[in-house]
């Protein structure tokens, strides 16, 4: 479903994925489209299907891991950035105890 399947997910399995109507999907979206957690891409690769629909972004990405890295309490806090590079920002980050890590973004 969604990105696994689709390199552009139409607004209707969107939707049903989110169990959302169509009235709050698009509202959703357009902030996350606003805030660039997602992209509107409408694209005609064959001529006989018109391909549209929506795609994370890379800052889409980033904003799930560390989501996903704060629900299972790796991270607590996110503190200054000490390091940009070509290829990647380095943030200090913190757990609950207050135990320094390291968080390196690739851009």
């Amino acid at each position: 479903m969604g990105m696994r399947n689709h390199e552009l997910v139409p607004l209707q399995l969107l939707c049903v994925i989110a169990s959302l109507k169509h009235g709050g999907c698009h509202k959703i979206l357009r902030e996350l489209v606003r805030h660039k957690l997602v992209a509107y891409d409408a694209t005609a690769k064959r001529k006989s299907a018109n391909n549209e629909g929506y795609r994370l972004t890379n800052l889409g990405y980033d904003y799930l891991a560390l989501k996903a890295l704060a629900s299972r309490d790796v991270i607590n806090s996110v503190g200054n950035q000490i390091g940009v590079g070509k290829e990647s920002d380095v943030y200090i980050v913190a757990n609950e105890e207050n135990e320094q890590m390291i968080l390196k973004v690739h851009r």
